[in-house]
């Protein structure tokens, strides 16, 4: 299983607006050059979400941001994998992180795009080198 394995800074962002407040968000970052990676956005209240950014390059996104006059939570690491489509290939990669003492804080991904899939691990910052390391970089 070859993985493309890829070291990210992710970000924090609470808007007040779900819906406005995204479409907003986005925009200011794409105003600022901001090419992301991933986004995840999960609601925290009626009215707010929580959006977490991965950009390509973090120095753009905190220039972008403080433009902006947004209120970034972060950097905090992560890990980028992607990998070719193939049944089970998430788990093996659970299954090594399990096997080197590897907590996952949080993951999102996505498969079935081009033949491939990506995931996200969100991890502690003193794991980000190990589990590297166990998938195989």
């Amino acid at each position: 299983m070859a993985l493309e394995i890829r070291s990210i800074d992710s970000y924090g962002i609470t808007v007040a607006d779900q819906v406005g407040g995204g479409a907003e968000l986005l925009c200011r970052l794409a105003a600022g050059g901001v090419d992301l990676l991933a986004f995840q956005a999960t609601p925290v209240s009626p009215h707010g979400a929580r959006f977490t950014v991965c950009p390509i390059d973090g120095p753009t996104m905190t220039a972008a941001a403080r433009k902006a006059g947004l209120h970034l939570d972060g950097p905090r690491p992560a890990l980028w994998i992607k990998g070719k489509e193939e049944p089970g290939a998430l788990s093996v990669i659970y299954q090594r992180l399990s096997q080197a003492g590897i907590p996952v804080r949080d993951s999102s991904g996505i498969a079935h795009v081009n033949g491939g899939y990506g995931v996200l691990l969100f991890l502690e910052p003193e794991d980000c080198e190990r589990a590297a390391a166990a998938l195989g970089r």
